[in-house]
Order: C-alpha cells, then structure tokens, then sequence
C-alpha cells in the first residue's frame, strides 16, 4: 500500500523546506509503524510570488506541481490528490504545525476502523492552537455533531488521511480554505462512511497565517450549513420548524393559563396570539419542507437512507391515513370553535364569538391543508422512489441472455422487445498503450 502526501503551500519560503524535509525523513517511520510500503510526497505551490517553489524543487525526491495564479487551498488539494498515485491520500499544512510522523497512527486508524477518513484532532491537551481559534472550532464540531447526530471534535483539521477509493463520494468539495470544514461534514452526513479521529499534538505555526478568523469562520459555518441542507435537507427544516413551534408554544402558555381562569382574553393579547399564529404557520410550513426534503433526497439518490424515530413518525403522519385521522379530530374543534359565530351570523346576521377563536381556527385550518398537500406530494415521490429502487434490484438480478425490454426516453411505453444477439466471435485486444505516454 502506497501513501501519497500532498502539501498545499501559499507563500511558505520560511517553512516549506523545514516540512519537506521532515516529510522525507518521516517516511521510514510511516513505513516500520502502518500498514504502508512506499511514501511520495507532492508538493503544491498555489501561485506563490515568493521563493516557495523554488525551494521545493531543489529536492529530488519530491514532486512538484506549481500553480501560476493562486487558486485556493482546495483546489491545491485536488490537484495534488489527481497527480499522486498511492492508494491512500494525504495532506498537512505547510506551516509546521503538524508533524507528519503522525502519518502512521493515521493509517493505522484508518485500516484497523475500516474508515473514509482520519484526521488529527487538534483538541487535545498538547495543542498550542490560540484560544479563539480553539473556541471557534469547537463551536463549528459542536454544530455539525448536532445536524449529523455523530460525534467530531475537530472539523477543520488540516491533516488527514483519505481512502482514494473514497474520494469520489466525497466530491464536489469547494476550492478555498473551507475545503475542510467541508470534507468533515460530507463524511459525518453520509451513514456509509466513517471519520476516525486520533488526537494529535499541534504546534505554533511559521510565518504569517493565511487563516482570517472572522471572515474564514462565517464562511466555515456556512460551509456546514450548506452540507447539511445539501446531504441532510430534512435536519435544517425540522430543526428550524422545532425552533418555530417550541416558541409558539411557550408565548402562547400565558394566554391558554388566562383564558382557562377567566374564560376570555384581553384584547392586548392580540399581538401575542398573532404572532403566535406567524410562529405556526412558519414552524408547520417548514415541517412540510422537512418531510418532502427527506423524500426528495431518497429519490435522488436511488437508495434508502435510515430513518430517526422523528422521521419514521412524521413519515407515519404525511400520508393519506395519517392525514385523514388528523382530519378527522380537526373538525370537531374548528366546529367548536367557530361553530357558534358562524350560526349566529346565519340566523342573526352578527358574529358572536371572540377574535382568538378565528385566529385560532385559521391556523389548524392552514396546518390541515398544508398537512394534506404535503401528504398527496410525500405519497407521490414515495410512490416513484419505490419503484425506481425496484427497477434498480430488477436490472441488477436479470439475466443477461433474456430479451430487453427498451424504454423511449422520456415516455413509459416501451419499444418492441429486443432479442437476445448473438455472440460474435472473439478478437484479440489490442495491446495497452505505455502508461508513460498517457497524458495526466
């Protein structure tokens, strides 16, 4: 097995050839220590305007590839990761804050939990990361454990090591410093594949960071945010609509507690109650976007995504039975409700009943039909995701002697069977051309 080591450098002539060398040197380590026989190191210069690809090219035992304007640090990465050629994938920052003798328990991890990924984690008691820095990535793993219900503790670790065979679940990641943050939540929000994390020890960088706190946070945060929405769609809507209704719940306590005492409302609560109405038409339309999210991605994906106990009830709820029963018990409390202002506006032409009551009304009448169209759609993309994962198992166990059956695209009404051809017989290939003459 054969572990490629790329390094993504900026501008790093104070430290680009200390991390070089110990890069070289770290090999015979990596290689006594892991499940490794061969070492190559890659070096990336993303359009350095100092001496940092000069001093990489001045050793023999690595590759170079420089970039003539800069690019970003995730696009170094990707390139370098095309250009190597081991098995396992790799990189560190180019700053000497990791030290790449750490390579070997990573992919001992990395082999022995039959993981994706392996990161150093940064957290740990010998780390010398500044304080804010510190604070700001346990914020963003604290994030990202909570909307992948998975536990990390350092998601914008800059040293990892990578399954190439990984790589293509993993992509597209963007190309800037964010590329990591990005990485981490692409694993934590895919079930198949798993991040293994070693505590490692971290160092005080050379030279200037590249790293801009605020401006590089805000874009890290949303970077896990756009994972999420992208992978895990449903969690950011359920999230939101948990928010929206745990706050239309506890605003509306004080009217519900002064009405059951009095048996009415002052008419000041008005605001509360209407922006208690707001809070669950927001919190119900975003439980909608949630459930049909959720069947979206399963049908986009052609594969069924295990459930939480919150998916599989709300599952349970969005379709034509759970609908119905919703329904039903709905009725009887809009009638109780506005059942008395609508008779006395029938027989005596004049509304008898308080305001709350409509406003009340209005929102269960607004969650039953917005319940009952999420219900038809759900019903409908469940419908088209079963089937398309039948004809998936169908054309993966047929056999390859009987007649085909093509299908006009764009149209369900098949062609004329097509019967089986007949052998031809067989010629020898062609020779394989010279791997050296290949262009990358």
């Amino acid at each position: 097995m054969k572990l490629s080591i790329v390094i993504p450098a900026y501008n790093e002539e104070q430290a680009i050839a200390a991390i070089i060398r110990r890069c070289l040197d770290a090999r015979a380590t990596i290689a006594r220590h892991a499940p490794v026989t061969d070492v190559e190191v890659i070096v990336v210069s993303d359009g350095s305007t100092d001496r940092t690809a000069d001093i990489a090219a001045s050793f023999a035992d690595v590759r170079l590839i420089v970039f003539e304007k800069n690019r970003g640090y995730g696009a170094a990465l990707k390139r370098g990761f095309e250009e190597s050629t081991g098995e396992l994938v790799a990189f560190l920052d180019a700053d000497g804050t990791c030290d790449p003798n750490f390579f070997a328990p990573l992919c001992s991890a990395l082999i022995e939990q039959e993981a994706a990924v392996a990161l150093g984690s940064r957290m740990g008691p010998h780390s010398r990361m500044p304080r804010l820095r510190r604070l700001g990535n346990r914020a963003y793993a604290f994030i990202l454990s909570l909307l992948s219900n998975r536990v990390a503790t350092d998601t914008a670790s800059g040293m990892r090591v990578i399954r190439r065979d990984a790589l293509p679940r993993l992509y597209p990641l963007p190309d800037g410093l964010h590329f990591t943050p990005a990485m981490s939540a692409r694993v934590l929000m895919d079930d198949e594949l798993r991040l293994v994390e070693v505590p490692m020890p971290y160092e005080e960088r050379v030279g200037e960071s590249k790293l801009h706190v605020w401006r590089d946070g805000v874009r890290f945060l949303r970077t896990i945010l756009e994972m999420t929405l992208m992978w895990r769609p449903a969690r950011m809507f359920m999230a939101c609509a948990g928010l929206c209704l745990t706050l239309m719940v506890l605003l509306a306590m004080h009217p519900i507690e002064m009405w059951v005492a009095r048996g009415h409302l002052e008419e000041g609560m008005i605001y509360r109650l209407l922006f208690c109405s707001l809070l669950g038409t927001v919190g119900v339309t975003l439980l909608s976007a949630g459930v049909l999210a959720d069947h979206v991605h399963r049908l986009v994906s052609g594969r069924p995504t295990p459930r939480t106990f919150l998916g599989a009830a709300l599952g349970a709820v969005y379709t034509f039975r759970g609908v119905l029963v919703v329904t039903l018990a709905a009725i009887p409390l809009l009638v109780w409700l506005i059942g008395p202002g609508i008779r006395t506006r029938l027989t005596e032409g004049y509304v008898a009943i308080h305001w709350s009551r409509v406003v009340l009304a209005g929102l269960i009448a607004f969650g039953g039909v917005q319940m009952t169209v999420t219900g038809l759609l759900a019903t409908i993309l469940r419908f088209h995701a079963a089937r398309r994962l039948a004809a998936s198992a169908l054309q993966a166990t047929s056999p390859r002697g009987h007649a085909r059956t093509d299908v006009r695209p764009g149209s369900s009404r098949p062609l004329r069977p097509t019967a089986p051809r007949t052998p031809r017989p067989a010629i020898a290939a062609p020779s394989p051309p010279d791997p050296a003459a290949c262009p990358v």
